[in-house]
């Protein structure tokens, strides 16, 4: 191949790629603090409202880290894969490979109830379908395994910190999974009913999961777009994820897609949407 037609594919793909990144910053406000502050609104879109102090409202204000940083893994290194996300959630996530996908959501779940001091709702199962209670975990009982069943023991003293609560969802992390979580929620069966806390998941091993952090709605044609986040394997940072299907409008994601819900690393159908059980 000749050094001209070199420079000339080189040129093209650098275009390509320029314009690629022009779109999917389109709606993006770099000085944003939060996943409402950094990310602006197609024309004719408006975010639907949230109840005060909701787990809607909890998510729509999470704290991002500066625009352009890296998703970073359990062990400190970097997560380098283009085209998966446009900002990272600001949470610490542990030296342990636990926080994972589904484990992300439980976590985000828990943190929200645990900031509102509504420590009786914060409860996952374990894979075997023994369910654990952060409250008894509070109260100083520990899970123990004897012949393949969970037995609760109290072997400390009362205990209501955040370092506690931390250690109560590492143990989450251990013993829950995709599989767990999807059994404990509620399928959503319109698609246009769509919330913020809602979740797209699949249970198996491996499984996935993402959870809806943000929506919103033109009032005239009623379509609804929203912003989904992930975790991923091995165990990394919460990242909003681009729309690899729709630069146009990425990193927001229509309702009106027809029979799969293509995201960068997994695929869903409608039929996978679930909700937390109140």
């Amino acid at each position: 191949m000749s050094s001209f037609m070199k420079n000339i594919i080189c040129f093209i793909s650098c275009a390509l790629f320029f314009s690629s990144s022009l779109a999917q910053d389109k709606y993006i406000a770099k000085e944003g603090k939060t996943v409402q502050e950094r990310f602006l609104l197609p024309a004719g879109f408006q975010r639907v409202r949230l109840a005060e102090n909701s787990f809607g409202e909890y998510l729509r204000n999470l704290p991002l880290k500066p625009h352009g940083t890296k998703v970073k893994f359990y062990d400190g290194t970097i997560k380098n894969k283009e085209g998966v996300y446009c900002a990272v959630i600001d949470m610490e996530i542990g030296n342990k490979d636990l926080q994972q996908c589904a484990d992300a959501i439980m976590r985000l779940r828990a943190e929200y109830l645990f900031k509102n001091q509504l420590f009786s709702k914060i409860h996952f199962n374990f894979v075997s379908g023994d369910r654990a209670d952060y409250s008894k975990y509070a109260e100083g009982y520990r899970a123990a395994v004897r012949n393949n069943k969970v037995i609760w023991t109290k072997s400390k003293e009362k205990d209501t910190s955040y370092s506690t609560f931390r250690k109560y969802m590492d143990l989450v992390f251990t013993y829950a999974s995709t599989l767990s979580l999807d059994k404990e929620m509620q399928t959503v069966k319109d698609i246009d009913q769509i919330q913020i806390g809602n979740v797209f998941i699949i249970g198996g091993s491996p499984g996935h999961a993402i959870i809806v952090v943000d929506v919103a709605i033109n009032p005239q044609t009623k379509e609804k777009i929203f912003l989904l986040a992930q975790s991923y394997m091995p165990a990394q940072d919460i990242q909003v994820l681009l729309n690899p299907t729709n630069e146009k409008l990425s990193p927001w994601y229509s309702t009106h897609f027809v029979n799969e819900l293509v995201t960068p690393e997994w695929t869903f159908e409608k039929k996978h949407l679930k909700k937390f059980v109140e």
